[in-house]
């Protein structure tokens, strides 16, 4: 096994090694020395500066914008597949252009599926990641996808916080699904409820209207997603539950892309608290922000220590 990061994933595939290290023993594992050269007008070039020769190589990199982070990761595998790779694994925490799944209007690109050919045309094995924005992108691909589900922190997070009456939440229609399936493992310890939110939007990221449906009144509400982009339409829901007489107003979303000034709009808004995982990085949150990073960093590097020996990882899946 050799495990390489591109740039934007570095500090992830950092702690990824650290948590892999005793799981390989007798085997080693380091990260590797994956060198980028850049040139004057922006182009650059990954080399790998060891042998890669006959390896299963895993390669760590998050898609977020800009766009060279998936050139690069495409660099890197079809450059690892030239020099003689056994296997190359793409490890993708965040998935982007996973919102482009379908034709919702005329004239506009299938982004995801788009993704999904590059990946297998570079040289790609296999692709590991986490909480894809709908499940049906799997059968983009035509090689194997390992999808990972955040729920394996979120839901010992969740019951961490000892919440007396504790309802689970979908921001939209479509999150109804992820929403009950919280709910019904949560249920397993006591009755958990299920609110849906119905939106309307105005345009792309701006939220017209949202209506709650379900129980809301007395309840400690936690609000599941995928993403939580530029946040306009957590806080919108956030202030309606409270409106209709919510007590309390969290959310868990598998990734925060917090764009356009997300943290400082939900710290201004009436959520209690927001957790995200560190599949995108996220220097910009301070301590005394109102969102909260959890590692995924054990989850990935158990699924590549399995997925390296051959063994299942169906029993890891918590859904």
């Amino acid at each position: 096994m050799m495990v390489f990061t591109c740039r934007a994933s570095k500090d992830f595939a950092e702690k990824v090694v650290e948590q892999l290290i005793p799981l390989m023993a007798p085997e080693e594992v380091h990260l590797g020395n994956l060198e980028v050269s850049q040139f004057s007008d922006g182009e650059f070039q990954p080399a790998y500066i060891e042998s890669v020769r006959g390896a299963t190589v895993f390669i760590i990199q998050s898609t977020i914008p800009p766009a060279d982070n998936l050139m690069e990761l495409l660099l890197s595998i079809d450059a690892a597949k030239r020099a003689s790779a056994d296997k190359v694994i793409a490890v993708i925490p965040y998935f982007g252009w996973a919102r482009q799944d379908r034709k919702d209007r005329p004239r506009v690109s299938i982004g995801a599926k788009l993704v999904a050919n590059m990946l297998k045309a570079a040289g790609a094995d296999r692709v590991m990641t986490c909480d894809l924005h709908a499940d049906q992108i799997q059968g983009f691909f035509d090689i194997p996808v390992d999808h990972i589900y955040a729920s394996k922190v979120f839901l010992p997070t969740i019951e961490g916080l000892h919440l007396k009456n504790l309802s689970i939440a979908a921001p939209d229609m479509g999150g109804a699904k992820r929403a009950n399936a919280y709910a019904k493992d949560l249920s397993k310890r006591k009755d958990t409820p299920v609110i849906v939110c119905h939106k309307t939007r105005a345009r792309a990221n701006v939220v017209a209207e949202i209506k709650a449906i379900g129980d809301v009144e007395g309840r400690d509400i936690v609000i599941v997603d995928d993403m939580i982009d530029t946040a306009g339409t957590l806080c919108k829901a956030a202030d309606v539950l409270k409106q209709m007489g919510a007590a309390s107003v969290r959310a868990c979303a598998s990734h925060g892309v917090l764009s356009g000034g997300a943290v400082e709009r939900i710290n201004a808004s009436s959520i209690d608290e927001v957790f995200v995982t560190d599949t995108i990085p996220h220097p910009e949150i301070g301590p005394d922000d109102k969102v909260k990073v959890i590692s995924m960093t054990s989850v990935f590097a158990l699924m590549i220590s399995r997925v390296y020996f051959y063994e299942p990882i169906s029993s890891q899946f918590v859904f």
